[in-house]
């Protein structure tokens, strides 16, 4: 008899490093990749996938477990050993490391750029995934300088970002705190925010398509209510860190305007009614081909 979906993210989930009572929360976060990866319908078992802007694994467990013991997931981050919260980046791949999975998937300490350079010129995979990790990158060079490189390593690049569209109306606070933040670093010189550069879909769509890609397919995805990504980045930007970065803004029209941007995320949790259930936006999921083949 089939397990059903949500056994299939709780046995995931249960491969990740918790906190307590943190079981809850990662069920939420595999449930949302199962859906990405369904949504995508490109990796199978078997599959060679190279992901890039891994962080601690939670979409890295949900391939592994996708490609199965015949497939394999190289994945990459640049970010160090030591980053990362409650976990470390080390101490949650580590983790998954030492799980039955473990042996699907090698980590990366690089960029795109370091790792290829220190791999074998022949090497190469079944499908690319940029999941929830494009907003980290510094600027949109970043963006496309990956996927200019791509071209000659994969044949397909799938990609997962949070939409700036929330179908449900208390996904609304997320919508502004993201604009916000990512407003705010952009006035920023150094920023390891997880909003660095707010790309929009059609920013990402061009992107690929100038770069020699061509759209395969894509989608609108609604999180379910258990994801908390949503209230998360809302807590944020209603911080007194954020507050601070802020008043520190020389320029006084950018710093009103992030003041008010601030108090729109304020005014949509009171007229939205969800201040103990923020939700989490929509998210625009995408599979894009070699352009040419």
């Amino acid at each position: 008899m089939p397990i059903s979906k949500a056994e299939v993210a709780t046995e995931i989930a249960s491969l990740q490093l918790l906190p307590p009572n943190g079981l809850a929360v990662e069920v939420a976060q595999a449930t949302h990749r199962l859906e990405i990866i369904s949504s995508w319908d490109q990796i199978k078992p078997g599959s060679k996938v190279l992901e890039i802007g891994c962080g601690q694994g939670n979409c890295t467990a949900v391939l592994a477990h996708t490609v199965g013991p015949d497939g394999h997931v190289d994945a990459l981050d640049p970010a160090p050993p030591n980053y990362g919260s409650p976990f470390t980046l080390a101490q949650a791949q580590g983790h998954i490391s030492a799980s039955k999975i473990g042996d699907r998937v090698t980590w990366h300490r690089a960029s795109l750029d370091e790792y290829l350079r220190a791999e074998t010129p022949e090497k190469r995979w079944d499908v690319a995934v940029l999941s929830h990790s494009i907003w980290y990158f510094k600027s949109q060079d970043t963006l496309v300088d990956i996927l200019k490189a791509l071209r000659a390593k994969v044949s397909t690049v799938c990609l997962a970002e949070y939409a700036l569209r929330a179908t449900e109306r208390a996904a609304m606070p997320h919508l502004l705190a993201a604009i916000a933040r990512g407003t705010l670093e952009a006035h920023k010189t150094n920023s390891s925010q997880n909003i660095q550069t707010l790309f929009s879909p059609d920013a990402i769509r061009d992107i690929a398509e100038a770069t020699g890609w061509r759209l395969e397919k894509d989608a609108m995805l609604v999180p379910e209510q258990g994801l908390l990504d949503g209230s998360w980045e809302t807590g944020s930007v209603l911080g007194s860190g954020f507050t601070k970065d802020v008043n520190e803004i020389t320029d006084s029209k950018v710093r009103l305007a992030l003041q008010a941007m601030q108090s729109s995320v304020k005014a949509a949790i009171a007229t939205a009614d969800c201040a103990k259930k923020i939700r989490t936006m929509d998210v625009w999921v995408a599979a894009f081909e070699v352009d040419g083949h």
